[in-house]
């Protein structure tokens, strides 16, 4: 009975914590353009000192575009450096409810940083990213970012010397 009992207590423990876990932002993320409603990119979001942090780590573009352009005249420290690679977002703070607030989000096509606040929704599956301005938090952009699975790194298999091919 005992161990029927803390078996049932164990799976409960899992099932809780990888809950949790989905819930969680961190994590890579397809952006949904809120205007065309196409993919734009892969954003791989962290946390680091205790703050939480994106950066684009795949873009999907058409053949005939620059395939790594470079962010646009406004971006700060990042101007004129390469899409690819850029932190994004920096700054968010694990708020109440669920939010993560009080960062900013980049626009590097635009140029344009605003105030950010992000969640997930839906079970984790998609995270409702929102940019604006400080003091009208109604003005602003709102995007539904689709949560992606962790790209496996490929790894080359080692050669394995056989003692009779030496």
């Amino acid at each position: 009975m005992k161990k029927l009992l803390l078996l049932i207590m164990g799976v409960i423990f899992i099932t809780t914590a990888l809950y949790a876990d989905n819930l969680s932002p961190v994590g890579w993320w397809k952006t949904i353009d809120d205007e065309t409603g196409k993919a734009k990119s892969i954003v791989n979001i962290w946390i680091e000192n205790g703050t939480m942090m994106g950066k684009i780590v795949q873009l999907f573009r058409k053949p005939d575009e620059d395939q790594n352009p470079t962010c646009a005249k406004g971006s700060g420290d990042l101007e004129g450096k390469p899409m690819l690679g850029a932190t994004i977002m920096w700054g968010l703070t694990e708020d109440k409810d669920g939010w993560w607030d009080g960062g900013k989000i980049l626009d590097p096509k635009k140029g344009k940083t605003y105030n950010c606040k992000i969640r997930t929704i839906e079970d984790g599956t998609k995270l409702q990213v929102r940019g604006y301005i400080k003091a009208i938090i109604r003005i602003g952009r709102s995007q539904i970012w689709e949560r992606v699975p962790e790209p496996i790194e490929e790894t080359q298999p080692e050669k394995v010397i056989e003692e009779g091919n030496k």
